[in-house]
């Protein structure tokens, strides 16, 4: 037997095997990066579905908030509020906050920021119509000065859900044109708001 064609012969097949071999690996590590690129893709959707969920229950939660408040100084200027009153303003507040708890865990910080800033704001407020509700009103603090805290917090609401949008990219940059024709979350006048409490007794004591 000559031993250099069974040399070349061996060496033929090992070559073939090597060569599929390294072709089957290949497509494995080809396999792998599509199945992690997949799973990355999924993930990601997955993510920002759930961040647009819990983003408008937020807005939509603050915005039932808000309007709570200005339903309670509307009864406090026109009598107590009755029983059912005070817990529909709690139930407001307790569905705001739950939704804010969930969102501390899943909005990046350009989203928590404004997001802090209006939780701030409305529990600012509450402490106000409360204190009001309650006759233990700090200085300065009369039903006037709380509607118009109240509407302030229209504004924050818009900025907060600009920051979602941005965040989901579906909302122009800030400061671009189509931003500044963005709808205003609330289109009461200010001065409407404040003539509705002009008259409140605890404007005109003392």
């Amino acid at each position: 037997m000559d031993v250099g064609a069974v040399l070349i012969a061996v060496t033929g097949v090992a070559g073939t095997l090597g060569a599929a071999l390294l072709t089957q690996r290949g497509a494995d590590r080809a396999k792998k990066r599509e199945l992690e690129m997949a799973h990355a893709i999924q993930e990601a959707k997955e993510n920002r579905e759930l961040r647009r969920s819990c983003y408008t229950q937020l807005h939509r939660d603050a915005r039932q908030f808000t309007t709570a408040l200005s339903r309670h100084l509307y009864l406090l200027r026109d009598r107590l509020p009755a029983q059912e009153d005070a817990a529909a303003l709690e139930a407001a507040k307790d569905a705001y906050r739950d939704r804010w708890s969930e969102t501390l865990m899943i909005a990046p910080d350009a989203v928590i920021v404004p997001a802090h800033d209006l939780s701030d704001a409305l529990t600012g407020v509450y402490g106000q119509v409360k204190r009001l509700e309650q006759g233990n009103c700090r200085p300065g603090e009369t039903l006037r000065s709380a509607a118009e805290a109240q509407h302030a917090l229209w504004s924050s609401i818009r900025v907060m859900r600009e920051a979602m949008r941005r965040d989901l990219g579906i909302s122009a940059n800030a400061g671009d044109e189509a931003s500044r024709h963005l709808p205003r979350a609330s289109s009461t006048d200010p001065a409407t708001v404040t003539a509705d409490f002009a008259l409140s007794p605890e404007d005109t004591d003392g």
